[in-house]
């Protein structure tokens, strides 16, 4: 499947931010963070990656295109604890109707030309415990665990 990247225009990122900041939000909470917590952890991520509503420096939003129109969105930015190089892989979501299309692969590998160009040399990222086809992708692309959290809840 061609795909490419197109940023996203600024009229767009209000919208998607929004429910981008919900999507993580719900992410923690399936991940044993009461909701308040997720809900305040996931507001402050907003605010110091996005200050102003707009990508902070570093961070670039883009629509995954294929067929001419969009079809996901891939975020990108600074590593999160300043590893010099490396781009963390923020968001990359392919939408429902068009899942099942190879269009999650395009996307990293797309992420992964990018930042080769621009003289970086790694990419990592997080993926939620519950997210098995985000996990097996990430595997099938040559990606390794470095830290595992793991949780059991306690009746």
């Amino acid at each position: 499947m061609d795909a490419s990247l197109s940023p996203m225009p600024p009229d767009e990122l209000g919208p998607w931010l929004a429910e981008q900041q919900r999507e993580y939000a719900a992410s923690r909470q399936r991940a044993g963070e009461d909701a308040e917590t997720a809900a305040r952890t996931a507001a402050e991520s907003t605010a110091q990656h996005f200050p102003d509503g707009r990508p902070g420096p570093g961070h670039e939003v883009f629509h995954v295109v294929a067929d001419g129109h969009p079809v996901g969105v891939l975020w990108l930015g600074p590593h999160p604890h300043g590893v010099r190089g490396v781009t963390w892989v923020y968001d990359v979501e392919i939408f429902a109707a068009d899942r099942g299309r190879g269009l999650g692969r395009a996307a990293m590998l797309l992420a992964e030309e990018r930042i080769r160009a621009s003289g970086g040399h790694g990419i990592a990222l997080n993926v939620f415990g519950d997210n098995a086809v985000a996990r097996a992708l990430y595997g099938s692309l040559g990606f390794e665990p470095t830290a595992i959290n793991l949780h059991k809840a306690l009746d």
